[in-house]
């Protein structure tokens, strides 16, 4: 498999003979608001540029979104993606949005579509789909604590993840955003990943803490999944994601994870 750092949580996944685009975030440099609410909510995101040009990054046989933060799932996503491409969501809420060409505008928190675009070809990971010989297994997470969760549904709402299998390949456990707890171990020791990407730039919320992954859940993961190659993401892109990759690579050479867990650089890529 190929996996490239495109920006944020937005990958590119060579898998299998098959191209997916990861949660897509297209928007140009500075173009939304800040996360109201989070930490640093007064800057504009994206906090970079992208780091593959655009017509490539759309250039794949599907697209995963797991789930419709602006962060995942933006207007110029909804934009620029082919109609007819395949697109697969968490669930039928996410379709009803996503079919009809729409995102939530960050200026307003509301839903808004492309006028005139409808995509034709979106599929629910309910029921763990096939998509060109490649399995898809939806597998839950969590968008922060119990706490946050419980505080701030509304705002965090829910998310997944997805199982990757291909008998050419490894077997791939693409995390989403979620904390680690009792999901990510369950999700681990059934279906024993061999490479495993995390969101874990330590976005934060005030009052309720982190609602991705920081690095000390990155080395929970490790230890839970001792053989397992670590791809870390959603770094230094967005306002409320505080760790840097400087700070992640510091952590790790301390803990002795550094040969456990890759950090790629916006337009580098991973082949494992």
């Amino acid at each position: 498999m190929r996996i490239t750092q495109v920006r944020n949580a937005t990958l590119l996944l060579e898998y299998g003979g098959v191209k997916f685009l990861i949660d897509p975030m297209l928007a140009e440099q500075g173009s939304m608001p800040g996360f109201a609410g989070t930490v640093n909510s007064h800057i504009r995101n994206p906090i970079v540029p992208l780091g593959i040009p655009k017509n490539g990054a759309i250039d794949v046989d599907a697209v995963i979104v797991t789930h419709v933060h602006t962060d995942h799932w933006d207007q110029a996503a909804a934009e620029n993606i082919p109609a007819d491409k395949t697109l697969f969501v968490q669930h039928y809420a996410d379709k009803a949005l996503v079919s009809q060409a729409g995102y939530i505008s960050l200026d307003d928190g509301r839903a808004h579509n492309v006028e005139g675009k409808v995509f034709s070809d979106v599929r629910v990971l309910t029921g763990n789909p096939e998509f060109r010989g490649v399995k898809l297994r939806k597998v839950p997470g969590q968008h922060g604590s119990d706490t946050a969760l419980q505080v701030a549904y509304d705002a965090l709402q829910e998310v997944c993840g997805v199982v990757f299998t291909h008998p050419d390949e490894k077997t791939l456990y693409l995390a989403g955003d979620t904390v680690w707890n009792d999901y990510v171990a369950s999700n681990i020791t059934a279906y024993r990943p061999e490479v495993i990407i995390l969101n874990a730039g330590d976005a934060q919320v005030p009052g309720l803490g982190n609602i991705i992954m920081n690095a000390e859940e990155v080395a929970r993961v490790c230890e839970a999944a001792p053989d397992a190659t670590i791809v870390a993401t959603h770094f230094e892109a967005v306002n409320h994601a505080v760790a840097t990759r400087e700070d992640f690579r510091r952590y790790l050479a301390d803990h002795n994870l550094v040969t456990r867990v890759l950090i790629p650089d916006d337009g580098q890529n991973c082949v494992l």
